[in-house]
């Protein structure tokens, strides 16, 4: 009996990825969304040391029944992107030891794990994808199905 599924996922033999600290991730020039939930911003508002009142009014916004970090207006990066941020000198992420699940599982993704394709796609943007560590496929699916609290 084998262990592994009939299909196996095209990236069953893992994939490399590490972390460069560039920030292309949390940028702009298109608009998105950084998701994050309740428990995710208390947790910021702690490690900034605001009250919770307060990063909800200058940090967060409500989009249907969610919460999403604001952006800035003109560049449309995350608005905890900041210059200086990155131990390099470059822009880096101001909250990065307590950032939402979305951050975290960065790039396994779904959209970006849908095929060779949308991988080599998300590389463009991203140069920390196959490079650096393999990740196993466990590890994968853990990432892209990680769950919110």
């Amino acid at each position: 009996m084998s262990l592994l599924p009939d299909n196996p996922p095209w990236y069953a033999a893992g994939l490399a990825f590490e972390c460069v600290q560039c920030g292309r991730c949390c940028a702009g020039p298109e608009e998105g969304y950084v998701w994050a939930t309740a428990g995710e911003i208390a947790r910021i508002a702690e490690f900034l040391g605001i009250g919770e009142k307060e990063m909800y009014r200058r940090y967060v916004r409500k989009v249907g029944r969610r919460f999403t970090i604001v952006e800035d207006k003109v560049s449309h990066d995350c608005i905890f992107l900041s210059p200086g941020a990155n131990p390099g000198g470059g822009k880096g992420c101001r909250i990065y030891s307590v950032r939402p699940t979305q951050c975290r599982t960065w790039p396994f993704w779904s959209h970006n794990l849908a095929s060779p394709h949308s991988w080599a796609m998300a590389n463009l943007r991203c140069p920390g994808i196959n490079r650096g560590p393999l990740f196993a496929t466990d590890e994968i699916e853990a990432r892209r199905q990680a769950t919110r609290e």
